[in-house]
C-alpha cells in the first residue's frame, strides 16, 4: 500500500467508532463525556474533541444532544444518578447521612460537577428523582417546608464545600508540605497557634485531612435536627 493510501485508510479508521459494533447513543455519548473530563478537566470538553474520544464525526453528535448545553445536562443528571438515593419512608438521619457520604464520593470522582449541579435550567430524570427523595425523607420526618428547604441547604454547602477544599488543598494526604512550612519554616515564632498546631496534629503519623469528614457531618447533623418540628 501507497503512503498515500495509508494515509486516506488510516484517516478512515480514526472515524470508525472506538467500540466496533456498539452503536452510538445518548447514554454511551453522556459516559464518554464524563470519562472525557474526568480525565482532562472541563475546560478539554467540546463537540469535537468527544466526537474524537468516540472515533465518530462531531455532527453525528448532534442526533443524540442538541448541543453543549444538552451535554451538560445529561452529564450533571448522570452524576445524580450515581449518588444514593435515599429512601423517603426512612429514618431521616441514617438516609440523609448515607446520601452525603455518597455525594462526597461520587464528587470526587467528578470535581468538575461542583459547579455545574445547581445550575441547569432543565433537570433530567436523576435529579428530580434525587431531590424528591432528599425532600420527601425530611417532609416525612417532621421537618416544615421551611425547614426541609433550610436542612437541605446545609447539608449540601458541607459537603460541596469539603470536596472543594479536599480537591484544591496544596497538599498531600497527610499534609506534610504544608505543616513542615508552618511548622518548621523562619517564621513559625510569628506564628505560633499554627506552628503549634502543625507539630501536634497535622504533621502527626496518620493524619488524613480526608478522616474530617464524616465526623463533621455527625456534627452537622446534630444541627440539622433541631430544625425538626
Amino acid at each position: 500500500m501507497s503512503q498515500a493510501n495509508r494515509g486516506v485508510a488510516g484517516k478512515v479508521e480514526k472515524a470508525r467508532p472506538s467500540r466496533r459494533g456498539e452503536p452510538l447513543s445518548r447514554q454511551r455519548v453522556v459516559a464518554a463525556a464524563i470519562a472525557l473530563v474526568d480525565a482532562e478537566g472541563r475546560g478539554a470538553l467540546t463537540m469535537r474533541s468527544l466526537a474524537d474520544a468516540l472515533g465518530v464525526q462531531p455532527m453525528s453528535l448532534y442526533n443524540y444532544v442538541r448541543g453543549k448545553e444538552d451535554l451538560l445536562d445529561g452529564m450533571v443528571d448522570q452524576v445524580f444518578g450515581e449518588i444514593v438515593l435515599p429512601n423517603a419512608n426512612g429514618c431521616w438521619r441514617p438516609e440523609i447521612r448515607a446520601r452525603a457520604v455518597s455525594a462526597r464520593q461520587v464528587l470526587s470522582r467528578h470535581p468538575w460537577a461542583l459547579g455545574l449541579l445547581q445550575s441547569r435550567a432543565a433537570p433530567g430524570p436523576a435529579t428530580l428523582r434525587h431531590h424528591d427523595a432528599v425532600v420527601g425523607v425530611l417532609m416525612n420526618a417532621g421537618f416544615s417546608l421551611a425547614m426541609t428547604a433550610r436542612a437541605y441547604a446545609i447539608v449540601d454547602a458541607y459537603v460541596y464545600g469539603f470536596v472543594l477544599q479536599e480537591a484544591t488543598l496544596p497538599l498531600d494526604v497527610r499534609g506534610t508540605e504544608l505543616a513542615q512550612a508552618i511548622g518548621a519554616g523562619p517564621k513559625s515564632a510569628d506564628f505560633p497557634y499554627l506552628a503549634a498546631f502543625a507539630a501536634g496534629h497535622v504533621m502527626q503519623p496518620g493524619y488524613d485531612f480526608g478522616a474530617e469528614f464524616e465526623p463533621g457531618l455527625d456534627i452537622v447533623l446534630d444541627a440539622v435536627g433541631s430544625l425538626a418540628g
